[in-house]
């Protein structure tokens, strides 16, 4: 018998995971998602994985451009993800505005300067999975790695931190 979602879904809430945000820059703009399905998949060679709903803009965006940044973000950037899981958000420059970034070399996607840890990446592979593609990632650069900052971590549906603690609801 198959799982009820809403089961499926109060299961996988009990898993913390860490909170990406990823940009991605096209020809006419920056699009930024926040994502909390990103995987390590590989050392040799240095690949990552996200999971993005298919039928989402930034899965359109992404597989045009080919290429995109992810952030992982700090307990600092509870706020930012937020803006960037929201419906309808603008820019990604506009949702940045008072938050310093410079761009990925290869990507040109949009890199945090506060950020755990940066990764510029190439799309190596595009994988069909249910009512989400993998989005599998060739890491090509690491342009920000600050060992010393808290990673922000989503946990039955809240922002919290390595220690449990809890910021808003969201």
């Amino acid at each position: 018998m198959p799982v009820e979602g809403s089961e499926f879904a109060a299961a996988l809430r009990q898993y913390a995971a860490g909170v990406v945000l990823m940009c991605v820059r096209d020809d006419i703009d920056d699009v930024g998602t926040t994502v909390t399905s990103a995987m390590s998949v590989s050392a040799d060679p240095p690949l990552v994985a996200v999971a993005l709903t298919t039928d989402g803009y930034p899965h359109e965006v992404l597989e045009s451009v080919g290429s995109c940044a992810l952030n992982v973000l700090g307990v600092q950037h509870e706020i930012l993800a937020s803006r960037f899981a929201s419906a309808g958000r603008p820019s990604a420059r506009h949702l940045l505005e008072t938050v310093p970034w410079q761009r990925a070399e290869h990507s040109g996607g949009i890199v945090l300067d506060d950020a755990v840890t940066a990764l510029d990446c190439r799309v190596a592979q595009l994988v069909p999975a249910g009512d989400h593609t993998l989005a599998v990632l060739e890491v090509v650069g690491v342009p920000v790695l600050e060992e010393t900052r808290d990673p922000l971590l989503r946990l039955r549906g809240r922002w919290t931190d390595g220690a449990g603690r809890s910021f808003r609801r969201s």
